[in-house]
């Protein structure tokens, strides 16, 4: 088994609260739940949809570092802070997992900032 590789994606939380954005370690590579800020701008969009966009596309990079891909991913969990937001996000995750189709869980649950809608995290294997 290889040694672990953090991975950052620039997010002022992942020091404040002592995470990575992702860990790779042997064949796989974590992610940890991902909100939809913009982190090189730390803007937060008001739309779910345009929030779950970018979760993934901070995903999407942090996998690519680790040396893995969205094509990549086994497992997801989407957690959204109200039900009227789970068809908009459903839309989101056709378009970047429709043919890849992890195993999945949604879950309606409060999250750490007002702004926050949408959170998503993965795992992935690594090639």
């Amino acid at each position: 088994m290889s040694g672990k590789t953090l991975i950052s994606s620039g997010s002022p939380f992942e020091k404040a609260a002592g995470y990575s954005r992702a860990v790779a370690q042997g064949n796989f590579v974590h992610v940890a739940g991902t909100t939809g800020y913009n982190y090189a701008t730390m803007e937060m969009p008001e739309d779910v949809g345009a929030q779950a966009v970018n979760a993934l596309e901070t995903i999407k990079g942090a996998l690519e570092e680790a040396g893995s891909s969205l094509s990549e991913v086994v497992r997801a969990r989407y957690m959204v802070t109200d039900r009227a937001y789970v068809d908009a996000v459903f839309a989101v995750l056709g378009e970047y997992f429709g043919d890849i189709r992890p195993a999945a869980t949604m879950i309606i649950c409060d999250l750490t900032q007002e702004e926050m809608k949408v959170e998503i995290e993965v795992t992935a294997q690594k090639n």
